[in-house]
């Protein structure tokens, strides 16, 4: 009966609007006072997760990705891409694919990229005459794409979570990352073709001229992804690098940002941070009570009694995590990967590849109906009914469940580059 009124209140609480980090230090100060525990052990996460080298990634990587918001980096981005594929069949489509995938990576996800780059390529598409459904569905799809490269957020938060290598996920992510990409341009080629546009004639002038307007940010992306891949520096190296690089370009040498401005930045990036690490801190204190009562190994057990095979768990997994991840993203990562790891384990899956799975999952739930994020950016960006945004998005949100099923099922994708870079002495 206790446990009914818990379950409850705490919907109750969450209904009405009580902040998520203090539903979980709530619980997880309830269940430990219930077993006679100190409180002390919900404090003591969060110290430890102040003691992670890891850690300091995450403010580094989202300031970087502030200062890129608020520079012209996303008009000089899209320039170049457009005069390097613009030629293209659907060549447009392949710009905004390729642009929104790399910016997103470097914005942390954080819907920054639809705000950003929405209203610049929107009017593009329909002026180049590309169906309005399908350059809506475009853009909506395009907010979420990237989560798979470094330096996601996500993936630093799910590694930090999990337990598990950060570089080893940024590695794992790369391969079903390109994969996606490229079979979005490849939809988006054939669509281009049967609406007749063939694309901009290539030009080695336009192409130099934004080439060298852009000259200080080509570099980033194969400075920071090229050297995680590499091995040259880890995730938190290459957060400092991006930090302090991003922070000379866009203020010194391109001027886009003054520096009244960076208080301002600082302020709106650490603000973001401060929700995560709070939120984080909280979460793990509670997964600690879960873990001393085998939580985890009693669902496990549960679940045996109906689930014997892996690949109808992972099938139960996916559709699980579909639903969490369309409600709240950064929450479902923080509670439920703790939970999952474990249970996971039990059935032989590598947890490197689960976290691509979760990632995956948590691209997808950004546009999935009706609580997806990306929906309700583009509804407030793009001034479009909900409905109308369901519909255009449900071929790349198809495309994506594809790809999340190969990727669930063939781990080979995941874990390949990563067996690869161990076996290079």
């Amino acid at each position: 009966m206790t446990g009914i009124l818990v379950a409850l209140g705490t919907l109750i609480l969450a209904a009405i609007g009580t902040p998520v980090y203090a539903l979980l230090g709530g619980l997880g100060l309830l269940f430990f006072n219930w077993d006679g525990t100190d409180a002390a052990a919900v404090i003591i996460e969060t110290y430890r997760l102040a003691s992670l080298p890891a850690l300091i990634a995450i403010p580094l990587f989202t300031f970087a990705g502030f200062m890129l918001a608020e520079s012209n980096a996303p008009k000089r981005l899209l320039a170049l891409s457009r005069a390097v594929f613009g030629w293209m069949p659907g060549g447009l489509a392949v710009v905004a694919l390729v642009s929104c995938a790399i910016f997103t990576a470097f914005t942390g996800a954080s819907g920054v990229t639809i705000i950003a780059l929405g209203g610049l390529l929107y009017p593009m598409l329909r002026e180049q005459h590309y169906p309005e459904k399908f350059s809506l569905g475009l853009m909506t799809c395009t907010g979420s794409l990237g989560l798979l490269f470094p330096p996601s957020l996500p993936i630093i938060l799910y590694g930090l979570v999990a337990k598990v290598s950060i570089d080893d996920l940024f590695v794992a992510g790369a391969v079903p990352g390109i994969l996606l990409i490229l079979i979005l341009c490849v939809y988006s080629m054939v669509v281009g073709l049967k609406t007749g546009h063939k694309g901009t004639a290539f030009s080695w002038a336009e192409t130099a001229t934004t080439a060298r307007e852009a000259i200080w940010e080509i570099p980033l992306p194969f400075v920071i992804i090229g050297g995680i891949y590499g091995g040259a520096f880890t995730a938190t190296d290459a957060a400092a690098v991006m930090a302090f690089y991003v922070f000379v370009v866009e203020v010194f040498l391109y001027r886009d940002i003054k520096f009244s401005d960076l208080p301002m930045i600082i302020t709106e990036s650490m603000v973001l941070v401060g929700s995560i690490l709070i939120v984080l801190g909280c979460a793990l204190g509670l997964t600690n009570y879960m873990i001393d009562a085998e939580i985890p190994d009693r669902l496990f057990q549960w679940m045996n009694l109906y689930v014997q095979s892996k690949v109808i768990f992972l099938i139960v997994l996916n559709i699980l995590l579909l639903i969490i991840n369309m409600v709240e993203i950064f929450s479902a990562i923080i509670i439920v990967v703790p939970i999952i790891i474990p249970i996971a384990a039990q059935y032989g899956i590598d947890p490197v590849h689960l976290g691509i799975i979760f990632l995956l999952n948590l691209e997808i739930g950004y546009m999935t109906p009706p609580l997806g994020l990306n929906l309700f950016l583009s509804n407030r960006r793009f001034d479009k009914p909900l409905t109308t945004l369901y519909k255009a998005s449900f071929v790349f949100w198809l495309i994506h469940v594809v790809m999340l099923i190969f990727v669930t099922y063939m781990p080979h994708l995941s874990l390949w580059l990563l067996r690869c870079k161990s076996a290079t002495p």
